[in-house]
């Protein structure tokens, strides 16, 4: 098995702003769950007029606690890294309070509509930028310029965040230190994910900041882990074809032998989004109509 070096040791206080780096706090929200760890980390980059950076869900009480850790500063910029559910609905209450435009890389499904691809519901479908960002743009928050890095796979519409000062990178939930992200078609896809993380390779960040959980000290290490368990889980699929398991809900549980029953629906979307990519590489072939959960695989 792949060894992937989780971090999940995080000293916090709900509602708190804490400093983490010279430019770079944060305050966690009260929304602790299976796919947000302790909660959305809402980031604040700069001092003075600042960018927030997922407002996170709309909570009243999470978009007070931003704004009570900033007295006297103004919020002049809102930086979503994408739009499910804990991440961009904050940001209508937060603009409402301070006037500031968002930035995204568009509405929710933006990389996929770009196809034609239609996608589902489940984020937050009411979002729409302000400013379209898109790969290499850089926004400037008073004295600190902000790259904006496309990274779609978990979400086409995925954008991490480089604040080159600390040359530090705001991941969202491309890569975190204490799980993998449930890549879920047909926004999510596995062969775009995978690009994604092979860009992260080529960059020179000394540490990530995801928005849940603790920061990632070892950016290199990490994503060629997530690389190479991505890869392995391509390889229990064709093990599982092989010893005769045809379908994706009777392979979860012999991929996923040491995961919560609970969590099963949400691994089968990642092998459904692993079993598209294998698809298109031409490993496996799909009987029936379409890549769906009931559909039949057999080797190519």
């Amino acid at each position: 098995m792949v060894h992937i070096p989780y971090r999940r040791e995080l000293e916090f206080d709900y509602g708190t702003v804490t400093q983490l780096a010279p430019g770079i706090r944060r305050v966690i929200a009260n929304n602790p769950g299976p796919f947000t760890f302790h909660g959305t980390g809402t980031y604040i980059l700069g001092t003075g007029k600042v960018a927030v950076i997922d407002p996170g869900p709309d909570d009243e009480a999470h978009i007070d606690a931003i704004l009570a850790g900033l007295p006297g500063e103004e919020v002049s910029h809102i930086l979503v890294t994408h739009t499910h559910m804990d991440h961009s609905p904050g940001c209508r209450p937060l603009q409402a309070e301070t006037g500031a435009p968002t930035y995204a890389y568009g509405p929710h499904g933006a990389g996929k509509i770009e196809q034609g691809v239609q996608v589902e519901e489940g984020g937050d479908m009411d979002f729409e930028p302000d400013h379209l960002v898109t790969h290499g743009d850089i926004t400037q928050v008073e004295a600190w310029p902000v790259e904006c890095v496309y990274t779609p796979g978990q979400t086409s519409n995925h954008l991490c965040f480089a604040l080159q000062e600390q040359k530090a990178l705001f991941t969202g939930d491309h890569v975190m230190g204490w799980s993998t992200s449930i890549i879920s078609p047909p926004d999510g896809d596995m062969a775009d994910y995978m690009q994604s993380l092979e860009l992260l390779l080529g960059r020179d960040d000394d540490i990530y900041w995801p928005t849940h959980g603790p920061s990632i000290i070892d950016p290199k290490t990490h994503v060629q882990a997530y690389i190479d368990h991505r890869l392995e889980r391509e390889q229990q699929i064709l093990a599982c074809i092989d010893q005769g398991t045809h379908q994706i809900r009777e392979m979860v549980p012999l991929m996923y032998r040491d995961t919560p029953e609970f969590m099963y629906p949400a691994a089968a979307r990642s092998v459904l989004a692993a079993m598209e990519n294998l698809v298109r590489k031409e490993q496996v072939v799909v009987q029936g109509e379409g890549l769906t959960m009931e559909s039949a695989y057999i080797r190519a």
